[in-house]
């Protein structure tokens, strides 16, 4: 298997975390490229059409695209149990608003680095960003019983979507008013598969 990836994506590492998690690092082969919206590396067309990151190719079956897809995919193939029968809705509602995280700081990257100074809509920018205090304050005050709960692929996720506001929106402080969320991550970030996944450019 080959995952067609950027190390810079939040929704890339969530795959290699849930790879190293899953003890299945060595059994994919990790294919870097360089893609934006406004320029799709032909390597994701090929293997997604819409031409977004990450993708896995399998050799007994057609590419798979979708950080969701994919760690399901992966969690099945190892049996880890990171998508329990028992708390599912919770774990993928958690993912789900984690991965909302993930969307809203992308399109402000993306505004900021992807679009002229001129063409910048600073409105619908911090619109974006209000969608992340939101979805930071629900996880601060609803879910660290969760968090701090066996692992899942809700944690994952989530330390996945802090990771990148660290990455590319330090300067926006979101631990201010989210201590509690704060100091998990802090705790969950030190973890091996955290620390080898760290963001980077290419």
């Amino acid at each position: 298997m080959k995952l067609i990836a950027a190390p810079a994506s939040p929704f890339v590492r969530k795959v290699r975390v849930t790879l190293l998690e899953t003890g299945q690092w060595d059994d994919v082969e990790q294919v870097d490229v360089k893609t934006s919206p406004l320029a799709s590396d032909p390597a994701v067309l090929a293997a997604n059409p819409v031409g977004k990151i990450p993708a896995l190719t399998r050799p007994d079956g057609p590419s798979i695209h979708d950080s969701r897809v994919i760690c399901r995919f992966l969690d099945a193939r190892a049996r880890a149990g990171l998508y329990p029968d028992n708390r599912i809705w919770d774990v993928l509602t958690l993912e789900a608003t984690a991965d909302g995280i993930m969307d809203s700081a992308v399109l402000v990257t993306y505004e900021t680095r992807l679009r002229a100074p001129e063409q910048q809509n600073e409105a619908w920018r911090e619109a974006q960003w209000a969608k992340v205090d939101r979805a930071l304050s629900a996880l601060n005050t609803r879910w660290m019983s969760h968090l701090y709960g066996p692992l899942d692929m809700g944690q994952i996720a989530v330390a996945c979507a802090l990771g990148y506001l660290d990455f590319r929106h330090d300067a926006r402080n979101w631990r201010k008013g989210n201590d509690a969320l704060a100091a998990w991550f802090a705790e969950f970030s030190a973890r091996d598969s955290m620390t080898a996944t760290a963001p980077k450019d290419l």
